[in-house]
């Protein structure tokens, strides 16, 4: 049978030594495994080695995780997908659970972490092979002797009880007449205690089965008698009350109803993903604050001066005017005093715009970022920070260069947060570059920030993108600086890739589509 076979496994990264790293840990782990580096390629590969499982990435050149998943799901339904996603994606982890994903890892992806998400993914290979089997035996073969019916009756009852999804069954007056193993986990009560014994609404707080019972009679949902996907809370025995998704109809008998077969999904891994997304978003702000406190001192004293001058060139105006009429001259002087004081304060605003822009807690949103201006924003406030420092700050960007797609306050955050990087590893002084290129081949725009600093011990270098990993000493950085990098490129569909070794300095290059 095709179970006692080993586990093909079709594995679909862009990235070489992640494919490789994963390939040699499946094939450890007793699987067979094809790999593909794109997801043309990858769907392609699927045909040819018809595996159980897939694993693919979310973000890749060309099709992404999300358009594989829907296709092998259109064309192999059975076939168990798992979707491996970056820190901090975990709204794009739950439209792929939607999609029917099997399950999803983070990457970088733990060993532990992928042999649970295998396991899952072959339970649910099992199940539906084991309803496959049984749609097609009753296709193939009539119920021909009591033997054969109790043993379709005993394999349906199997079946129900293999399912993932809570199935709960209740006659016309309410009363629980199937109730499967899901079920019994979720409210923590044996289906001997229920069956005959319970009623529906015993599973509901008052006023949340008074909400049910008219949303079922409405057409809001599927129409009248049919709830589809329809999100509501359950209380158990104990009293604890859990968000479930519910799939609810009718059975009708002589176009009455004759009962309700109700299908229960635990919502509270979905909820749990919510809440991660959003302590997500709040690290993103608090990198943000931190970085805005870092640049905050700098700004006023660079602000400082050119207010300085335009109180002066005030106050020499006043006191010349004091005298009695200007003279002809001195008016020349003022349209000189005015050009400068005019100048100044548009600089002060700029400054100041940049800085309250910077801090704005805003919704994300996606446009054309033009690069030249993303640059000279970061530059703007990040540079009497680093005169201050004693670095001498150089830029390279072109003006032609073609937009990206993103949200600009993001990226700009990436940005200063690698100046800032570069400054701490360049404590008496030194270089920072600060450039921009595109690569017409990939259609990306390459962000480079290049110091002449310490550089980074090979040691750490895998792990300066982990959330809090830091060689900063104490009270001097809590490690958010990077990853919040790495997980807002990443988020824009980009890389971030990074060279150094001691005492040269280090390159950070984060490439972003067109």
């Amino acid at each position: 049978m095709e179970e006692e076979r080993p586990w093909r496994i079709v594995l679909i990264d862009d990235e070489a030594d992640i494919r490789e790293v994963l390939s040699v840990t499946l094939k450890d782990a007793g699987y067979e495994v094809a790999t593909a580096f794109d997801g043309e390629s990858g769907l392609r590969l699927v045909e040819d080695f018809r595996p159980q499982i897939l694993i693919t990435d979310i973000r890749m050149p060309g099709m992404s995780g999300l358009q594989v998943l829907e296709a092998v799901k259109q064309a192999h339904p059975d076939i168990e997908v798992i979707v491996a996603t970056a820190y901090g994606e975990m709204e794009v982890a739950i439209r792929a659970l939607q999609l029917d994903a099997s399950d999803f890892v983070v990457k970088p992806v733990s060993e532990d972490g992928l042999q649970l998400a295998l396991r899952r993914a072959q339970e649910r290979y099992n199940a539906r092979r084991q309803a496959a089997d049984y749609t097609t035996l009753l296709e193939q073969e009539s119920v021909e002797t009591t033997r054969e019916l109790l043993e379709a009756i005993r394999f349906q009852r199997r079946l129900i009880d293999s399912s993932m999804d809570g199935i709960l069954g209740c006659d016309r007056d309410g009363k629980v007449v199937t109730f499967n193993r899901a079920l019994e986990n979720l409210f923590g009560v044996s289906r001997y205690e229920v069956l005959g014994r319970r009623l529906l609404k015993d599973f509901f707080e008052e006023k949340d089965f008074v909400a049910f019972q008219d949303d079922l009679a409405s057409d809001r949902y599927g129409g009248p008698g049919t709830l589809f996907r329809y999100e509501t809370r359950i209380r158990t025995p104990k009293g604890l009350a859990i968000p479930v998704q519910v799939s609810v109809t009718e059975i009708l008998e002589r176009d009455e109803r004759d009962g309700l077969v109700c299908f229960f999904r635990d919502l509270r891994d979905i909820r749990r993903l919510e809440r991660e997304m959003a302590d997500q978003a709040n690290l993103l702000h608090q990198d943000k604050m931190m970085s805005l406190g870092r640049l905050a001192a700098s700004v006023v004293h660079e602000i400082n001066n050119p207010l300085a001058g335009i109180l002066n060139y005030a106050r020499l105006m006043k006191r010349i005017l004091a005298r009695g009429r200007p003279t002809e001259e001195h008016l020349g002087k003022f349209r000189g005093y005015l050009d400068l004081v005019e100048s100044e304060t548009a600089r002060c605003s700029d400054i100041v715009s940049s800085l309250l822009s910077f801090s704005r807690r805003a919704v994300p949103e996606s446009t054309a970022v033009e690069v030249p201006r993303l640059v000279e924003r970061a530059v703007l406030l990040s540079h009497h920070k680093l005169e201050l420092q004693n670095i001498e700050l150089s830029v390279d960007v072109p003006s032609g260069l073609p937009p990206v797609q993103g949200d600009p306050n993001q990226l700009q955050q990436c940005l200063i947060n690698l100046i800032f990087n570069a400054i701490d590893a360049m404590p008496q002084g030194g270089r920072v570059l600060i450039g921009a290129s595109l690569d017409p081949d990939k259609r990306q725009v390459i962000l480079v920030v290049r110091d002449t600093g310490t550089g980074i011990d090979p040691k750490a270098l895998p792990h300066i993108f982990e959330p809090f990993f830091t060689t900063k000493e104490e009270g001097y950085g809590v490690g958010l600086g990077l990853s919040t990098v790495y997980g807002i490129v990443e988020r824009h569909g980009g890389t971030v890739e990074v060279e150094s070794s001691p005492g040269t300095g280090a390159e950070f290059r984060i490439h972003l589509p067109l």
